[in-house]
C-alpha cells in the first residue's frame, strides 16, 4: 500500500484541481488548471465542455509527473452539478454548457410543472421545478435552439463528459443525476414519466451507477498522454457537494458540513428521505450507496466576497500581490476589526438569484443600512455575515424536517478563514471543526476511487483511513447572542424586496 496512490479530480466552476494522494489522505501532489465563465447576458452562465477535459488532462500529467513513480491505483471525478453537456453523435459537444448558476429557466420551469404536474413532479424528484437544474436548461434549448437540440444525442453533468474524455465510457451517478430533475430520487432510476411528459428520448441519457463504480479503464491512449505505464480504473464519482461530504467524512445519518465555495452549501446524510413539503432544500440520493441527503445552497456565497474583491478592493489586491500575499487574507484581517453587525450594514448575497430558502430566480444582492460614516470595511465584514446567515437559514430548515446535526464540519475556500469559520460557529450555535483535507471534494472522489479500485472495502472504511477532524470550535454564547438579534433583522430583508426585486428584473 506504500506504494499506492489514488487521485481526484475536482472539476469547478473556476478551475479544475487534480490531486493525488495517499492511501492515509496525505497529498501528495496536487494541480489547477483555471478557465473562462461566459455571461453574455446578466443571469447567464455558460462554460466551454473541453476546457474542463483540457484542465483534467494537463492536471493530471502535471500531478503523475510529480510522483516518483508511485503507482495509480484508481481516478475518481467531482464536479460542478447541473451543468447541461449536450454531444453529437460523434460524441463532440454542439454548445457550451449551461452551468450551475444560470438562472434564464423561469418560463421553462412553469413549463415543466405544468406539463408533469407540481406534486407529482416533487413526488419523483423531492424537488420543485429549479431554474438551476438540468431538465430547465434542457428545455430552454428544446424551445429556443431547436436546431441545436436535435442534433443531441447525449446528455452529460461537467464530471461525466471529463470521465467520457478520460474512458470513452457513458455513466451518471446517483447523486449528480438527482440534480437533473430527471430521476425518480425514491427508486434510483430514471423517470420514463418526466421524460415522456417533457417529450425527452430517454436515448440521450446515460447509465446510472453508484458513485464509487467502476466505470472502466482510462484509455490506452489517454494513459500515455498522461505519463501512466499502466491503465487504470476511473470511479463513477460524484457531484461535488456528495463528493466533499465523503472527502468530510460525513459518511453517516446525521452527519453534516457546511462549504463557502463559489457557491455555499449546508449538508446533512440521512439513512431515510427527508422532505421539506414547501421544497426550500434539495433531497438527494448520497455518494454513499444506498443513503440520502439533504442539501441548502446559497448560490453566491465565496462568490459574493470574490465580486467585492474584483470591484471595490482592486488596491487591496494590488498591494496584496506586490508583498506576496493573498488579497483575501488581507481582507479577512480588515473584516476582523470590524464589530459583530458591521456597523449598521446588511449584506444580501443574492448576486446569482436564490435557491434555499427563498426559490427565487429574481432575487438580487443588496446592501442596506450604509450611512455617510460606513466605510469599505464595513461593507467587506457585512458581505461575509450575509452569507453566513444564509446558510444559518438552511440550518433552520432542516430543522423544521427533523434533521439537527450537532456537529458540523467546515469546509471549502472560506474555511481557511478563521474569521470564518468562529462567524459561522457562533450563527450556526454549533460545534463546528474542520478536516484534515482542504481539499475535500478532490479526497472525496479519490476515495470513491479507492472503492472502486478495490483498495478499500467501502466508502466508510476510505474515511477511517482518510479523514481526521482538525479545528474544533465551540461557539461563544455572547456572539452567538449578538448575531441573534442581526438575524432576526437579516430575515425580514428579503420580503421587503423581493417585488422591488421582480419589477427591476422586469424593467
Amino acid at each position: 500500500m506504500e506504494n499506492i496512490c489514488l487521485i481526484g479530480v475536482d472539476v469547478g466552476t473556476s478551475a479544475t484541481k487534480t490531486v493525488a494522494f495517499d492511501t492515509c489522505g496525505k497529498v501528495l501532489a496536487e494541480y489547477s488548471v483555471e478557465y473562462p465563465l461566459y455571461q453574455p447576458h446578466n443571469g447567464w452562465a455558460e462554460q466551454e465542455p473541453d476546457d474542463w477535459a483540457n484542465a483534467a488532462i494537463i492536471g493530471l500529467s502535471e500531478v503523475i509527473k510529480a510522483l516518483d513513480g508511485k503507482n495509480v491505483a484508481g481516478i475518481g471525478v467531482s464536479g460542478q452539478m447541473h451543468g447541461l453537456v449536450m454531444l453529437d453523435e460523434e460524441m463532440k459537444p454542439i454548445r457550451r454548457s449551461i452551468i450551475w448558476c444560470d438562472q434564464r429557466t423561469v418560463k421553462e420551469c412553469e413549463e415543466i410543472t405544468e406539463k408533469v404536474g407540481k406534486e407529482r413532479l416533487f413526488e419523483i424528484t423531492c424537488s420543485p421545478a429549479l431554474t438551476g437544474f438540468t431538465a430547465s436548461k434542457l428545455m430552454w434549448v428544446k424551445n429556443n435552439e431547436p436546431e441545436v437540440y436535435a442534433k443531441c444525442k447525449h446528455m452529460l453533468l461537467p464530471k461525466d463528459y471529463v470521465r467520457y474524455c478520460l474512458t470513452g465510457t457513458l455513466y451518471m451517478d446517483y447523486s449528480d443525476a438527482s440534480g437533473t430533475q430527471l430521476l425518480d430520487i425514491k427508486n434510483r432510476c430514471w423517470s420514463k414519466e418526466i421524460c415522456d411528459a417533457l417529450d425527452i428520448d430517454m436515448s440521450i441519457l446515460p447509465t446510472l451507477c453508484d458513485s464509487c463504480a467502476d466505470c472502466g479503464n482510462i484509455t490506452v491512449e489517454t494513459a500515455k498522454k498522461i505519463g501512466l505505464t499502466e491503465v487504470c480504473p476511473v470511479a463513477a464519482g460524484a457531484g461535488d457537494n456528495a463528493s466533499a461530504a465523503v472527502g468530510c467524512g460525513v459518511v453517516e445519518d446525521g452527519d453534516a458540513f457546511a462549504t463557502i465555495g463559489t457557491s455555499g452549501v449546508v449538508f446533512a446524510l440521512t439513512d431515510k428521505i427527508k422532505l421539506d413539503p414547501k421544497g426550500r432544500i434539495h433531497t438527494f440520493c448520497s455518494a454513499v450507496p444506498g443513503q440520502w441527503h439533504v442539501m441548502g445552497v446559497t448560490q453566491a456565497a465565496g462568490l459574493s466576497l470574490k465580486w467585492i474583491k474584483d470591484n471595490l478592493c482592486v488596491d487591496i489586491s494590488e498591494n496584496a500581490k506586490k508583498r506576496g500575499e493573498s488579497s483575501y487574507v488581507v481582507i479577512d484581517k480588515i473584516a476582523a476589526d470590524i464589530p459583530i453587525g458591521s456597523n449598521g450594514v446588511m449584506y444580501l448575497p443574492y448576486l446569482m438569484g436564490e435557491r434555499t430558502p427563498h426559490l427565487d430566480p429574481y432575487a438580487r444582492g443588496a446592501f442596506i443600512g450604509l450611512g455617510g460614516a460606513n466605510t469599505r470595511n464595513d461593507m467587506l465584514r457585512a458581505t461575509m455575515e450575509g452569507v453566513s446567515f444564509s446558510l444559518k437559514a438552511c440550518l433552520e430548515i432542516f430543522a423544521q424536517i427533523g434533521v439537527e446535526p450537532n456537529k458540523t464540519v467546515l469546509c471549502g475556500g472560506g474555511a481557511k478563514s478563521s474569521l470564518w469559520r468562529n462567524m459561522l460557529t457562533d450563527v450556526f450555535d454549533t460545534e463546528t471543526c474542520t478536516s484534515s483535507s482542504t481539499e475535500s471534494c478532490a479526497l472525496g472522489a479519490a476515495i470513491l476511487a479507492g472503492v472502486a479500485s478495490g483498495v478499500y472495502k467501502t466508502v466508510k472504511e476510505g474515511c477511517v483511513k482518510s479523514v481526521f477532524e482538525n479545528d474544533v470550535l465551540s461557539p461563544n454564547s455572547e456572539r452567538t447572542a449578538a448575531y441573534k438579534k442581526y438575524y432576526s433583522i437579516y430575515k425580514k430583508v428579503y420580503p421587503a424586496l423581493k417585488e422591488i426585486n421582480i419589477e427591476l428584473v422586469n424593467l
